[in-house]
């Protein structure tokens, strides 16, 4: 399914999603992680626990040779987990983990702690800046957004341009 350019809609309006059903043979998961390693761990840590504010669930070290930190992200059944690195990994330009909020006050509360310690905001894609979101950039140089919008629920004005497609169901 095809939809139109949504450039006129108004913030109220959700670009219509399709609800496919979730496929049977997933129906069992009852947990979703996904990790990224880190040349500078230490200070991953100290970003994502103590700066985002994302509760730290567990630390590793020497299991299977590595060392890790896992955070919730918001319940134990969705965790991020920060893998010790032993070089640079090349970053890219949309390598990004994005919060959703449900509106603008709760996205400066979520930012007051890296505002508090004097972090900066760093440049964003053209889309966050259409749509208020504030990007900054953990140790590693990865992309961390705060979105004022919960994605397919009340995204505002000017978050769609181009055309975007749906699998059908």
């Amino acid at each position: 399914m095809t939809t139109p350019d949504h450039e006129s809609r108004g913030a109220s309006d959700a670009i219509p999603r399709p609800k496919p059903d979730w496929p049977e043979d997933l129906a069992s998961i009852g947990a979703i992680r996904f990790g990224r390693t880190y040349y500078h761990y230490n200070e991953a840590v100290h970003f994502f626990r103590d700066l985002i504010g994302l509760p730290l669930y567990e630390q590793f070290e020497g299991s299977y040779g590595e060392n890790g930190s896992i955070f919730g992200l918001p319940t134990s059944a969705f965790t991020f987990e920060v893998v010790q690195g032993t070089e640079p990994t090349p970053v890219s330009a949309y390598d990004a983990l994005c919060l959703y909020f449900p509106d603008q006050k709760a996205q400066q509360a979520a930012m007051s702690r890296l505002k508090a310690a004097g972090v900066e905001p760093s440049d964003s894609h053209p889309y966050w800046v259409a749509t208020g979101g504030v990007t900054y950039r953990d140790p590693d140089g990865r992309q961390v957004v705060f979105a004022p919008f919960i994605y397919g629920k009340n995204e505002p004005p000017g978050s769609s341009s181009g055309k975007h497609s749906f699998p059908a169901a």
